[in-house]
């Protein structure tokens, strides 16, 4: 005869973000005991993460922090993947996040192998990982950390899901004035995935590419040998308008690029970054 209530099966799922018949199981096996039926699942857990190695973490959530610095200010983001949505919006899944973001504003960490190395609560993230694995049942991967520094740094945090926390995480780096639309450009890099901040980013064998097969294309369509140069150029400025963050057509004010609304506010956008769970 079962000795726990369906109050109790809930309770216990929600803490762990096991499996139903997984939870039942432990509560049997520990009597109805919550705490002793917490403990075998996280030891089941534990014996199944080499298990979960080759398994694949595509969903979790994006974080966030922006502190005082030298250079004015510093904003941090960290991208946490489990296997399941189910476990992403889970609190424990949550509160871990909560302590690699800390770990990483706290240690400097620049990579996720630095990350995974440092101190949370006495013990490493990659431990601390490893235990809240074992609890949920699921593979968790730190994945990424990016952190940059700018007289203002500003965020944003888009959720493509209500229920779910962030997926899209972005932080925009400005001068004083640029602040002032540096929150709207930051939701405008989570819409358009710049890859470049400015041209003088973009590689200069990646330009001569570009300008090498727009040239080809030209000739190939029979394109008059004197246009050819104004084509080319042309072509050359779409790349840039599609790839360039400042040369992208503004998402709140399309018949403007974001670098003509930065220069009307008189500001400047000195760097971005931009993580989107899974991708």
């Amino acid at each position: 005869m079962t000795n726990y209530t369906a109050a109790d099966i809930k309770a216990l799922r929600e803490k762990t973000g096991a499996g139903m018949l997984d939870v039942k199981k432990a509560l049997d096996e520990a009597e109805g005991d919550a705490e002793k039926a917490l403990e075998i699942i996280r030891v089941k857990g534990l014996k199944g993460v080499a298990k979960r190695e080759g398994r694949a973490a595509s969903d979790g959530l994006v974080a966030s922090d922006i502190s005082a610095s030298a250079e004015g200010e510093t904003g941090v983001l960290v991208e946490i993947n489990s296997e399941t949505d189910f476990v992403a919006k889970n609190q424990t899944f949550i509160s871990l996040a909560d302590r690699v973001l800390a770990a990483a504003v706290a240690s400097g960490a620049g990579d996720a192998e630095a990350l995974l190395a440092a101190d949370t609560d006495g013990v490493t993230v990659a431990a601390a990982v490893d235990e809240t694995a074992a609890t949920l049942g699921e593979k968790i991967v730190v994945r990424r950390v990016a952190r940059i520094s700018g007289a203002k740094v500003s965020s944003y945090l888009h959720r493509t899901a209500k229920d779910l926390p962030p997926q899209v995480g972005v932080l925009v780096a400005s001068d004083e004035a640029g602040a002032a639309v540096a929150k709207d450009v930051a939701m405008h890099v989570a819409a358009y995935s710049p890859t470049y901040l400015s041209r003088e980013d973009v590689p200069a064998d990646l330009v001569a590419d570009e300008r090498r097969i727009a040239e080809e294309t030209a000739r190939n369509e029979g394109k008059p040998e004197g246009a050819l140069p104004k084509i080319i150029e042309g072509r050359l400025n779409g790349f840039f308008k599609e790839n360039v963050l400042l040369d992208q057509a503004f998402a709140k004010d399309p018949k403007k690029t974001v670098g003509q609304v930065v220069t009307e506010a008189g500001g400047t956008i000195t760097g971005y970054a931009r993580f989107r769970v899974g991708s």
